[in-house]
């Protein structure tokens, strides 16, 4: 058995933020995951030239904004975990969650992780665990000895790929991002390239990219989010966002979203809200003998 808590947020944006500090201060044991980068949080706030919406912060700019909602957590004692959720299955009175190598559950679970996902390549749901993944640190072991080729949309993914160059023969990295690529790992070949589609026959076998393919036996792909309806099969989707209702109840028990990935408008304000909402619903389920 692995850790257990009483709520995982996954997703340390606003929502995620706000969800973990009003967990907290019901006095539930919470686990934040986040990738944000070396400061922790949210990239995409820090990143925000100015915010003119956000009550009692008047014409703030993100990178100030992302420095308040970190001292926030520091004074409650909340750390953000860094690090990727790569499945989520309900278990009947608890949730199992595959964190990097890690099996952690949880009671409940909010998802705050934002529509970062992009659309899924010709032949990636076919191939997904069959030569496809979205985490190298999960399924490096499967593929001791042979190749890989990793497709990266976030800088943060080199990690991984050093990571998956300890355990394999080779790495062909392919970066979907702007800036300078170089591994320290002689075994890491670093190629440029748009992906189109993943072909094979019983498993994934090449990647199809403008101006030609490349073979690999395991192919990841690494966004930063995983689809929600990826993450947890079973979840009801509306068109690209999570359907939820005013809890910010999704039609799992026990798991509710907030923030960008429940719908529009793309706002700080608004996510923050609804991860406060979510909270809360999630500590009423819980008090109902979950």
């Amino acid at each position: 058995m692995g850790d257990r808590y009483d709520i995982v947020i996954v997703g340390a944006g606003p929502a995620g933020m706000e969800a973990a500090i009003t967990a907290t201060v019901r006095g539930k044991k919470i686990l934040l995951v986040g990738n944000g980068g070396s400061k922790g949080g949210s990239t995409k706030v820090q990143k925000a030239h100015q915010v003119l919406n956000y009550l009692g912060l008047p014409e703030i700019s993100g990178e100030e904004m992302q420095s308040r909602f970190m001292v926030h957590l520091e004074r409650m004692g909340i750390p953000i975990r860094p690090g990727k959720v790569a499945s989520v299955y309900p278990m009947g009175d608890y949730f199992s969650l595959q964190l990097d190598s890690d099996i952690l559950e949880s009671r409940a679970i909010i998802l705050a992780c934002g529509i970062n996902f992009g659309t899924p390549l010709p032949g990636e749901l076919e191939f997904l665990g069959r030569g496809v993944s979205y985490c190298a640190t999960c399924d490096a072991a499967l593929y001791k000895g042979k190749s890989a080729l990793v497709v990266a949309w976030s800088k943060d993914e080199e990690s991984e790929a050093a990571f998956l160059a300890e355990k394999v023969a080779s790495v062909v990295y392919m970066p979907q991002y702007k800036g300078d690529v170089s591994f320290a790992a002689e075994n890491i070949e670093v190629v440029a390239g748009r992906p189109l589609s993943i072909e094979g026959k019983m498993k994934a076998e090449r990647l199809v990219c403008e101006g030609g393919s490349y073979s690999a036996d395991g192919i990841f792909l690494l966004r930063e989010a995983v689809a929600p309806d990826r993450l947890l099969p079973g979840l009801e989707m509306d068109g690209r966002h999570v359907k939820v209702d005013r809890r910010m109840a999704t039609n799992i028990a026990g798991c509710f979203a907030c923030g960008d990935i429940a719908g529009t408008p793309y706002q700080y304000i608004k996510a923050a809200g609804e991860g406060n909402v979510a909270a809360l619903s999630a500590v009423e389920y819980l008090s109902h003998g979950q």
